[in-house]
């Protein structure tokens, strides 16, 4: 990657995180002025905090002509802290809000980008962009976000406020303040090159730890299970020092504020204790009591905003991180506020075309591999309702990848697909179906929920899976492991199948669905198809050459091209 490229990408991101709170204008705002407000109602409250006592101690004022005072200063606390409350619930609305609405927007540029292109990153790695990335722009929105704003106006605020009292207490506000934020920068470059690493490990074992679960049955028959504890077991080491490393840049940061900090406050408290003493001679005294206090008051409060700043810094360094690996791995990052992605580079699909005779009807349409080998010329087909076609061809010469991308499921084709049918009557079986933590019952109830057990036995015997079921224990209650452990891959594909049946479908898509059959229940399996598919269109994908001969037709898929074999 080139230096231009990486700056164009950096500056990319950083405008990103810089709008992101726009997507929450509202709750954003209060966020940011309810710390302002407060600040400005603590310089009111330290005035007649300041006032009270020089009544009390130095002029002797009675105790019942303070009550006034005292109960305005209660009431300015009770409202400080209303406001702290209302903007940190506002800043906790925003956060949650924004967040939602990049998940939604990273999960929609991962369906449109396919299974191809998610097949090729560990199912960990997406993950965590999905829910720790994301999350790590929460300290970012709620906290480091207002504390920037608080830490900008408020200490400059109370400088301005102090220079009528005493323009000597402004001028070290003002030498002292802005040494912190040079420090706390500095400190910032190694603690986001800390977070980088940190996110980059943390990927890296989600991916691990996944894929290592995946396989563990395969893991135990090759007897590598020990081993791969092990290497877990370093990743997780590898993850803990590179969170100790990234803390104690934290807490270095921290220790370097409250350095500058304490020595600001005690610069001021020196100051107006050598002025009481008239050790500074005749144009440094005259300081009443009140005037003192005032000054001693807002000192802390002139460091608190950077105070908190610093403490949510490395919020910033985490968030920048997040959105630079949400980059590098989706490629784009989430248009805010926008409509869910459209799949870029993929063929127009158009619906809803009752002037058409064909169900499917495709115009130069051409297929490419997720790497950019062009897998079918340009072709013109359709297909009609009760025909059904069987598709040939070698294995690895995209076969799947035409069902897929017929079904919307990859993005690498050009040119027109047209439907007048419901996107939602178009159904595709692939090789591997998925199968979660369940049911029987429950899988086959994904796409009929009101289907009654008679409904779902009933479709079991069309796929011939009835029987082995019947021998299960608990029939339709048996319970499937996570991608149907506990089937075999026939079963599997069965109850897929029986998925089939359950629904009513105009376009079918079959990836051999009679692949791990023996004939008889091949034969039996496929006749069920047929009849099923009278009246709809059926494409099946399929090495085998007698079930290629009970379709009308045949397409070979050879040479980049479709031939199209009539049959009887």
């Amino acid at each position: 990657m080139s230096i231009t490229q990486s700056k164009a990408e950096a500056t990319t991101e950083r405008r990103w995180l810089s709008g992101v709170g726009r997507q929450a204008p509202t709750a954003m705002f209060w966020a940011v002025c309810a710390p302002l407000l407060e600040g400005v109602f603590l310089i009111v409250q330290a005035w007649f905090l300041a006032n009270t006592l020089d009544q009390a101690i130095r002029v002797g004022v009675p105790l019942a002509q303070l009550w006034p005072a005292m109960l305005t200063i209660a009431g300015l606390i009770m409202l400080r802290a209303a406001l702290t409350w209302s903007g940190e619930q506002a800043a906790s609305h925003a956060s949650e809000t924004i967040k939602q609405q990049i998940r939604r927007q990273l999960f929609g540029t991962l369906l449109a980008k396919g299974p191809a292109w998610s097949k090729q990153h560990p199912v960990g790695q997406l993950t965590v962009s999905l829910v720790d990335q994301v999350q790590a722009l929460d300290g970012y929105l709620q906290r480091y976000v207002p504390a920037l704003i608080a830490a900008v106006l408020l200490p400059l605020t109370i400088a301005i406020v102090v220079l009528p009292v005493d323009w000597v207490v402004t001028l070290l506000f003002l030498v002292s303040a802005p040494v912190i934020p040079f420090f706390m920068a500095l400190i910032g470059l190694r603690a986001e090159a800390a977070n980088q690493k940190h996110q980059r490990v943390l990927s890296r074992l989600s991916g691990i730890f996944s894929d290592r679960i995946r396989g563990l049955f395969t893991l135990s028959l090759l007897g590598r299970t020990a081993d791969e504890v092990e290497s877990v077991r370093a990743a997780s080491a590898g993850l803990s020092q590179t969170t100790m490393k990234v803390l104690r840049i934290a807490f270095l940061s921290s220790a370097v504020l409250e350095l500058f900090a304490a020595l600001g406050v005690a610069g001021v408290a020196v100051y107006i204790g050598l002025s009481y003493l008239e050790l500074l001679g005749s144009s440094f005294s005259g300081f009443t009591l009140q005037h003192g206090l005032f000054c001693l008051l807002l000192a802390p409060e002139v460091y608190n905003p950077l105070r908190k700043l610093a403490a949510s810094y490395h919020d910033r360094a985490t968030a920048k991180v997040a959105v630079h690996e949400l980059h590098q791995l989706y490629g784009q990052l989430p248009q805010l506020g926008a409509e869910l992605p459209m799949q870029h580079g993929s063929p127009v699909v158009r619906f809803y075309e009752p002037n058409q005779s064909a169900l499917v009807q495709a115009q130069r349409f051409a297929l490419f591999s997720p790497t950019g080998v062009e897998l079918l010329q340009r072709s013109d087909f359709a297909l009609s309702k009760g025909q059904h076609v069987a598709l040939m061809g070698a294995s690895g010469l995209g076969k799947t990848t035409f069902l897929e991308t017929v079904m919307g499921l990859r993005p690498h084709a050009t040119g027109q697909l047209s439907f007048s049918c419901d996107p939602k009557q178009v159904v595709l079986i692939g090789q591997q179906p998925f199968i979660g933590l369940g049911t029987i019952a429950d899988f086959l109830r994904v796409v009929k929920p009101e289907a009654t057990e008679a409904q779902l036995w009933q479709a079991l015997e069309q796929a011939q899976a009835a029987e082995f079921v019947r021998n299960q224990p608990e029939g339709l209650q048996t319970l499937l492991g996570t991608r149907g452990h506990g089937v075999s891959g026939g079963q599997a594909h069965r109850l897929a199948l029986t998925r089939l049946f359950l629904t009513d479908p105009e376009v079918i898509l079959l990836d051999e669905p009679t692949a791990h059959l023996d004939s008889q229940t091949r034969d039996a399996v496929l006749q069920a198809i047929l009849k099923f598919s009278q009246q709809r269109c059926l494409i099946l994908a399929t090495h085998d050459e007698e079930v290629a001969q009970q379709l009308q037709q045949v397409w070979l898929l050879q040479d980049q091209t479709l031939v199209q074999r009539g049959q009887a």
